[in-house]
């Protein structure tokens, strides 16, 4: 009679213990997909009530609105995604931002020849209040920067860029590297710069900094004065606050 080699049969108990370990992990891993899912549907469920409470707090109240938001945002829920869901049918947020998105282009549209595409968020918000009227919801900056997410279906046409603590948002299609944007974050303070300026507090090359300048000044981002002394300076209309405003 011939025997098995040694060691066969445990190799094969093992293999047997392993497939059962499987089995059984792949079982409590669903088993907790599922309590998942559950608790997911409740909380939703839960929001879904918070926000017919709260539904007037969440319209006219713009720091109660980004809060609410950031609890959307937190289980994956976008009350922006679409116009004629529960969130745009219970609360007008959707329409809200469509709205505001229109606002922020016509605002744009209406400035962009004489600030080259290129306004501050706070200067947007300023316009863009005026242009809807006293009686308006209140808006707040992160108001502004969901209906410019919502405007990317128009292309690469607008988008934000953080200088400092603050937005710059631009209107017209055209890319910012990161030196022009270090060049727009040097001209915040006075909304203006000098090639020599940028080359002493950057550590520039005198070429790095001409090419950046150079660039921003053919976009229609900044203006050229050989006027205001010895060297000339580089302004930024976006960055001067109401500077459309000063020139209407």
């Amino acid at each position: 009679m011939s025997r098995r080699p040694a060691g066969i049969a445990a190799i094969k108990n093992k293999n047997l213990a392993q497939a059962k370990y499987k089995d059984k992990g792949s079982e409590l891993a669903e088993s907790q997909f599922v309590q998942m899912g559950q608790q997911m549907e409740m909380f939703k469920n839960n929001l879904e009530d918070f926000a017919a409470k709260h539904r007037e707090d969440i319209r006219k109240d713009p720091e109660f609105r980004l809060q609410f938001q950031e609890m959307c945002a937190s289980i994956g829920v976008d009350p922006l995604a679409s116009s004629k869901g529960f969130w745009a049918k219970m609360l007008g947020v959707g329409d809200f931002y469509y709205e505001l998105g229109i606002q922020i282009v016509e605002v744009c549209l209406a400035t962009s020849k004489r600030n080259g595409g290129l306004i501050s968020i706070e200067d947007l918000r300023r316009k863009v209040e005026a242009s809807r009227g006293r009686n308006s919801q209140q808006i707040s900056i992160d108001d502004l920067l969901q209906s410019i997410k919502k405007l990317k279906i128009l292309g690469n046409g607008f988008s934000v860029h953080k200088v400092g603590n603050s937005f710059l948002v631009q209107s017209i299609p055209g890319e910012l590297t990161l030196d022009h944007t270090v060049v727009l974050q040097q001209a915040q303070e006075h909304g203006h710069v000098t090639l020599s300026g940028l080359i002493q507090t950057l550590n520039w090359e005198e070429s790095r900094g001409k090419r950046a300048l150079d660039f921003l000044v053919k976009e229609c981002l900044g203006w050229v004065d050989d006027q205001s002394g010895a060297e000339r300076s580089y302004w930024f209309p976006s960055l001067i606050p109401d500077f459309t405003t000063t020139l209407t």
